[in-house]
């Protein structure tokens, strides 16, 4: 069980509440313009949906200062404003408590889970606090299939902009679905719905001050949930409207943390993901329909900017995380992108191997981690810029076509990725840096 000690607030509170069967968390830091109505929607849900139930709504806020506890605790949804068919039994406690621990996302669930498993609640339901699309309805998908069906993890399922998600669609699902041969379409979605007893499990794990503390819960909840065999399903949640950025600007810390997590989770389950050849779907609850999405601007050029930068001063570590074939592939790229932008393009095999090289110079330590990780981001944003180039004039159906071939092709690569993973492909011998050539020659 998790060691740390829940906050004395936290403590008076569940004494006071002593038993809950649903809870409803929202990490926070500074999102009073958002979380109120995030906060509305969550009573409503559980009054609407769940009024025999007794449900808490947790704010787990990492220090805000501004008025997010304030907007949380004085949020409500008037019974009478909902058409209820029944009266709910109870209102919907809402609390707000700092977390401790590792600034970031994780620490916050690590306090929410906490409290979850104190009140007994039999599902709890994590969302973002800055979604500007949530409805009273995602709350009975995100925890239905848990108190009705058996479930034990509900993933979100959401159309989002094409250049929504690019960490995402570039690298977590595809990577996912091969290891693993779940077909979770959003493995880093931001919102959950979980079980009594898998949240009993995350807290039993150790590893909750790591990087799992900051960017990398999502990945780490999902990958635990598929590779331990718990029955995981996905809910349709419509639109994710948030506050996206442009996949260009600096994402660094959350590809770092999200990518190294699932590199460190490939190590602990490799036994798993050994034995399985090909993916298969899951599970989906909810009516699809198409949804208008915000618009969001790119600048490959920015992009395209980084990615020279790094053909000139990270060579060295590439020569160490990728194959010589793969290398060569990069380089080569690399003069592409000097002469211009407008036919730039990385091939989906080539891609797969510079993730899947990485994967393993991460497992063999070709590469201190520290150096290694950072050294992605421009071949990342190389692999983004070409997918806007390609996909400029493309719609949402054809652009998730074009994410499906390229999940393909990552299921094709997993005897590559099996045979440097168990070294029986050589790995990329260290080209020396001039430093190290004239320490040899002296």
């Amino acid at each position: 069980m998790s060691h740390t000690v829940l906050p004395a607030d936290a403590l008076r509170a569940a004494h006071t509440i002593r038993q809950a069967d649903i809870v409803i968390g929202i990490p926070s830091f500074n999102n009073a313009r958002t979380i109120g109505h995030v906060t509305r929607a969550a009573c409503a849900g559980a009054a609407k949906y769940f009024p025999d139930l007794k449900s808490v709504i947790i704010n787990a806020d990492g220090g805000s200062t501004d008025a997010t506890a304030e907007a949380v605790l004085s949020a409500r949804m008037e019974d009478s404003h909902l058409l209820l068919v029944s009266t709910p039994l109870t209102g919907v406690h809402r609390l707000s408590f700092p977390y401790h621990g590792i600034p970031g996302k994780g620490s916050a669930f690590r306090l929410i889970f906490q409290m979850a498993a104190r009140l007994g609640a039999k599902a709890c339901a994590v969302v973002d606090s800055d979604l500007r699309s949530i409805t009273p309805e995602w709350f009975d998908l995100l925890l239905r299939p848990i108190l009705l069906a058996n479930f034990d993890f509900v993933a979100p399922y959401y159309h989002r902009h094409k250049y929504d998600g690019t960490i995402t669609n570039s690298i977590v699902y595809p990577l996912t679905r091969a290891l693993y041969g779940l077909r979770v379409r959003q493995p880093i979605g931001g919102e959950f719905g979980v079980s009594g007893r898998l949240i009993r499990r995350y807290l039993e794990r150790e590893d909750w001050e790591t990087d799992v503390a900051r960017y990398g819960i999502d990945i780490w909840m999902t990958t635990i949930a598929i590779a331990e065999g718990y029955r995981v399903c996905q809910s349709f949640l419509g639109a994710k409207l948030h506050d996206a950025k442009d996949p260009g600007a600096d994402l660094s810390a959350m590809l770092h943390q999200v990518v190294g997590s699932v590199f460190a989770l490939m190590g602990e389950y490799a036994p798993v993901w050994s034995r399985r050849t090909s993916s298969v779907p899951v599970d989906l609850f909810g009516f699809r329909y198409d949804v208008g999405l915000d618009s969001i601007e790119v600048n490959v050029g920015r992009m395209l900017s980084a990615f020279r930068r790094g053909c000139e001063e990270l060579s060295e570590v590439w020569s160490k995380a990728l194959q010589p074939e793969t290398h060569a592939q990069v380089r080569a790229l690399g003069r592409q992108a000097a002469e211009g932008a407008a036919d730039f393009h990385i091939d989906d095999r080539l891609w797969t191997r510079v993730v899947l090289d990485f994967a393993c110079a991460h497992h063999h330590r070709r590469v201190a981690r520290g150096h290694l990780l950072p050294s992605l981001t421009p071949l990342y944003l190389a692999r983004v810029a070409s997918f806007v180039i390609e996909t400029r004039d493309l719609i949402s159906s054809q652009v998730e076509e074009r994410i499906e071939r390229l999940c393909q092709v990552f299921e094709e690569e997993k005897p590559y990725l099996a045979g440097q993973w168990t070294g029986e492909t050589a790995p990329a011998p260290a080209e020396a840096s001039r430093d190290e050539q004239a320490a040899l020659e002296v």
